[in-house]
């Protein structure tokens, strides 16, 4: 087995209801349209109190993903937070980031999971009710379910699943469930309700253009879920 990231997030020995209830995504692309470089923009969402993050880059190479996740990972220690990197498990190693998240069209979550360790975070996407009882079977850390109110951020090739599926989701697992796909701060309460532990978000923490604040309003909203 290759070496595991060199920071491992105290998540993965909790309860899915002590996870923070916001999964803030830094999608280079996004960030970038809104002005924002990804290193700066990660910054003001731990600032305003985002303690998972997830790096995403579909557009970038290697080299340059490498150092945005190295700039994420050193930022996100002086606060504790807990960060993942979309799809590359080769750059969470590099990183020393918590973990990944995969797919469907991704690395397995087996292979995954050998790389990187019983100690890693390995998040899962999911669309489907068969999806939910194959990630069920894997060591999956948590399974994103999704795109819950539909998106134009994330093509997945997927229709909006609504509630009803984070609903079926919880009664498979007690693993953390994370709500992905069109969550704004108006529905992420519902998404929460109905048994989702995190909510993803990638364009609605850019509403304003002030991230962090933005993360503050999304935190208060969802407090006590």
């Amino acid at each position: 087995m290759a070496s595991s990231p060199k920071a491992h997030s105290a998540l993965t020995a909790r309860p899915a209801s002590d996870w923070p209830p916001l999964h803030a995504i830094v999608d280079v692309d996004v960030a970038g349209r809104a002005g924002w470089d990804p290193s700066a923009y990660a910054a003001a969402l731990l600032e305003g109190g985002a303690r998972f993050l997830q790096v995403r880059a579909k557009s970038l190479n290697s080299s340059d993903f490498l150092r945005l996740c190295d700039a994420v990972v050193a930022t996100a220690t002086e606060y504790q937070a807990t960060v993942i990197i979309n799809d590359r498990v080769d750059l969470a190693v590099l990183a020393g980031a918590s973990g990944v998240h995969v797919g469907q069209e991704d690395l397995s979550v087996g292979d995954a999971r050998n790389l990187l360790g019983p100690e890693a975070i390995v998040g899962h996407s999911t669309h489907t009710a068969a999806q939910i009882a194959a990630g069920v079977a894997t060591s999956a850390t948590y399974l994103a379910v999704g795109p819950v109110f539909g998106t134009t951020t994330k093509e997945t090739g997927y229709n909006a699943v609504g509630l009803a599926l984070i609903r079926e989701a919880r009664r498979a697992t007690d693993r953390p469930i994370v709500a992905i796909g069109g969550v704004t701060l108006e529905n992420a309460r519902a998404a929460l309700d109905a048994g989702a532990t995190m909510v993803a978000v990638i364009s609605d923490l850019l509403i304003g253009n002030d991230p962090k604040n933005r993360v503050r309003t999304y935190l208060d909203r969802l407090a006590g879920c």
